[in-house]
């Protein structure tokens, strides 16, 4: 999700967000119900009311019974998020709109944003959102690990927890509570849905 780059990154793309509703429409996706971890994963963190930064089609927002709002650069996400009676935003509606109010949220949410862009535009992403973050709230990132990250053409760098921390930090944030989730690190050279987890606050 990078709001500072003149070209348009895949991610904003309208077939983007098509890609990923037929991911999340699999018939075996369906017949189990794999979010069930992430969804208790999400719920555990107590976020409270939350920013979800790259919201994507709402998957996370759902996660949180709809406490907090989402924003995403792929206005087809944010179309498809609304459909699901989210409140969702573009960037540039998030920032006219009566949600955006300084240190209105407990947290923030990167989930799958990072590993979008560049070290520079990762700092740059989280730095312009922190305004909107309580002045003890939390920030919660969560990245893929090796077979998740080779998994999406649109991966643009790795981001393991030296990654978050390194971007954290870059932000004023010290990251408090990582771990890697469902299965132990080890798992994430094999397994897709392996992802890192880290949550920060400010320093």
């Amino acid at each position: 999700m990078d709001a500072g780059s003149d070209e348009t990154p895949p991610t904003a793309a309208p077939g983007y967000a098509e890609r990923l509703k037929t991911i999340e429409s699999a018939r075996w996706r369906r017949l189990i119900d794999v979010q069930a971890p992430y969804r208790w994963n999400i719920r555990r963190l107590k976020l409270g009311r939350t920013l979800d930064v790259g919201c994507g089609l709402g998957r996370n927002l759902a996660h949180l019974r709809g406490n907090g709002v989402g924003v995403d650069h792929n206005a087809d996400s944010i179309a498809i998020a609304r459909e699901r009676g989210l409140e969702a935003y573009t960037v540039d509606e998030f920032a006219a709109s009566t949600a955006a109010v300084p240190e209105a949220y407990d947290s923030l949410l990167f989930a799958h944003v990072m590993e979008h862009m560049d070290r520079e535009s990762d700092i740059a992403l989280v730095t312009a959102y922190l305004p909107y973050l309580r002045a003890e709230g939390q920030v919660c990132f969560i990245t893929p690990q090796e077979r998740g990250y080779r998994s999406d053409a649109t991966h643009v760098q790795f981001v393991d927890f030296a990654g978050l921390e390194e971007i954290a930090h870059a932000a004023g944030l010290a990251v408090e509570r990582r771990f890697s989730f469902p299965l132990p690190r080890v798992a994430g050279r094999a397994y897709t849905y392996n992802e890192f987890v880290a949550v920060a606050r400010r320093r």
